[in-house]
């Protein structure tokens, strides 16, 4: 046994410390390019994905509900028809990706280890009781999380959730694009913004690829016929249709302010409006074509 070790185990027993060799500091471009990486670096968590017949142990929650959408697609209107159901709570953005586990000493790491519960694992059991706690507290039966940032963690969602159904909300990428840079124009022109929604529609049509059992909806069918994508929503969820979902009343003044962007109206009202014309041909961004294409805005 090396003497760093004796040294590290002694430290240990005493006083709970341990020594450990400082990390380089980067340079110039390494040190951002590092830097960038770490929310990248979040996402790598160690962690086994529970085989179904676990899953009774594993998890308390059972087959929750994620909307997975770019920033500005209309998912805060979504939500709240959605939480308007008897039986599907809806809370607001939780964000859970963001909470982490650490083991902060030898010790607990080993005797997780000896549980075979590694950082991941034990990050999947917090957020799987955070929601079941939600969704408890609400008498409901299934919870429905709709944090735009849960586009970029699909897989880890799914890994943690193997029963997880996904509701892909999409929009007319010129108008998510307009929306963003109309929320605040100084901080963001609108080419600024172009290629901070592309990055979030990139990550949702990502996951839409992998998941052939998801459901897609559109935000201009919702402002169009609400019953009607009420009526499917519901189907694929198997829960009966509620009318109470295009009348989901008056809500609170923070959610009335916060994110709400051209479609303000509606929760204002507590009823679905029509929403704002589709942006014209030479009004897309070239950036943004694809996108259109592979969403059916364009042909």
């Amino acid at each position: 046994m090396s003497l760093a070790r004796n040294l590290n185990r002694a430290l240990t027993v005493t006083t709970g410390l341990q020594v450990r060799r400082a990390p380089q500091a980067a340079k110039g471009k390494q040190g951002k390019k590092s830097a960038a990486a770490k929310p990248a670096a979040r996402q790598q968590a160690d962690y086994r994905c529970p085989p179904a017949g676990e899953l009774p142990t594993e998890r308390l929650l059972r087959r929750p509900v994620f909307i997975i959408s770019s920033i500005r697609s209309g998912s805060t209107l979504l939500r709240m028809m959605m939480g308007a159901h008897p039986r599907l709570h809806a809370p607001h953005e939780l964000h859970i990706g963001r909470l982490e586990v650490a083991c902060t000493n030898w010790h607990s790491e080993r005797a997780m280890g000896e549980l075979g519960l590694r950082r991941g694992d034990l990050e999947h059991l917090l957020w799987d009781r955070v929601l079941h706690r939600e969704l408890t507290r609400s008498g409901k039966d299934h919870v429905v999380e709709k944090t735009p940032a849960n586009a970029y963690m699909y897989r880890r969602l799914k890994d943690c959730w193997p029963d997880a159904r996904f509701v892909f909300l999409l929009r007319h990428p010129a108008s998510i694009a307009r929306s963003w840079h109309e929320s605040d124009p100084v901080k963001r022109p609108h080419e600024t913004a172009v290629t901070d929604v592309l990055r979030y529609m990139t990550a949702v049509e990502e996951a839409r690829t992998a998941d052939a059992d998801g459901f897609t909806v559109r935000y201009e069918d919702i402002t169009d016929d609400p019953e009607r994508e009420m009526r499917r929503l519901c189907a694929y969820l198997d829960v009966d249709y509620a009318p109470a979902m295009l009348n989901y009343g008056r809500k609170s003044s923070a959610e009335l302010v916060r994110g709400l962007g051209d479609w303000r109206e509606n929760i204002r009202t507590g009823t679905v409006q029509p929403g704002r014309a589709l942006p014209r041909e030479d009004e897309i961004p070239q950036r943004l074509r694809p996108m259109c294409a592979a969403w059916g805005y364009t042909s």
